[in-house]
């Protein structure tokens, strides 16, 4: 019997083409004339395509614009601190979290999502990070930071144990922190021991392990003594490097270990940095804890108390 299949067939498919050219022709003896029925459906038609066309046309645009960030990505030039600054590839998970953005998102996808943040900014929204739309990101993120920065008063520190440092020798005198500071980082780093793809290696009661250096305290509070000592011993860190009205003066800045040499603004070693995980990690999860970021600094995090 399967040679009546493609009878069969046939007929199936002449009963619905039927069906569907008596549709229009019902609907027209039930009263809408036969004309008004196409200029519809010719309007529907026309409305797709032209949507299609501007949506063509958009990714075209935004395909254009993210091929100029992958140049401008390691070649524009810019000026931070007194530097001349090359790229903004070391910031790039920071763009990333402003523009909310995932990290694996497509270079398109990144120039659609930066056009409309500039047009949000009032910025020429072609979806190309220039050193204007940098410049106001920047701006943001420095406002986010520490601005009272009067110095703590001694009954505001706590000492913290030295097995919170990365310096197992550091002095008592430097391993003073704010008091809620220190609190928001324990509460940091036990979501940062809890998560699994980090590895963090942990003693039995629930703290770093002494061979563990990752989110370990680098450096808290300095007084303006200490401060002024370290600018004499480095006098060619810039502004960009040591601040003269330091938010460390405060308590509530932590430098944190995230990988490389600790604290080396050196392109080459920020770049290890913001590629560890430790550092991802407190780009995507510091904010929860009251933790802002010194971009210019991978390794330094600052507490802005919540209202």
């Amino acid at each position: 019997m399967n040679y009546l299949k493609i009878p069969i067939v046939l007929i199936s498919v002449a009963l619905a083409v039927s069906v569907v050219t008596l549709a229009p022709a019902a609907r027209n003896n039930r009263g809408q004339s036969k004309n008004s029925n196409d200029d519809s459906r010719v309007k529907k038609t026309v409305l797709v395509t032209e949507r299609l066309s501007a949506l063509a046309d958009g990714t075209s645009a935004f395909a254009g614009a993210a091929a100029k960030n992958s140049q401008l990505e390691n070649e524009l030039v810019w000026t931070f601190g007194g530097k001349q600054q090359r790229g903004w590839y070391l910031y790039s998970l920071l763009i990333r979290r402003t523009l909310e953005v995932r990290t694996d998102a497509t270079p398109t996808d990144l120039a659609a999502a930066l056009a409309a943040w500039q047009q949000k900014m009032g910025l020429q929204s072609d979806g190309v990070l220039n050193e204007e739309s940098l410049m106001r990101m920047i701006a943001e993120w420095q406002s986010n930071r520490i601005k009272d920065r009067t110095p703590a008063d001694p009954n505001q520190l706590v000492t913290a144990p030295i097995l919170d440092f990365y310096d197992p020798e550091r002095l008592l005198e430097l391993r003073q922190v704010e008091r809620s500071t220190y609190a928001a980082y324990k509460r940091l780093v036990a979501a940062a021991m809890a998560d699994p793809t980090l590895k963090l290696m942990q003693t039995e009661s629930g703290e770093l392990a002494p061979s563990e250096k990752y989110f370990k305290i680098v450096s808290a509070f300095r007084s303006r003594e200490y401060q002024e000592q370290l600018r004499r011993q480095s006098p060619n860190a810039g502004s960009a490097g040591l601040a003269v009205n330091s938010p460390h003066f405060t308590g509530r800045a932590l430098d944190l270990y995230v990988g490389g040499d600790p604290v080396d603004t050196r392109d080459s070693n920020r770049a290890i940095q913001v590629n560890t995980a430790a550092y991802k990690w407190l780009v995507a999860n510091a904010e929860r804890f009251g933790f802002r970021p010194y971009f210019y600094e991978p390794w330094h995090w600052e507490y802005v108390k919540q209202d």
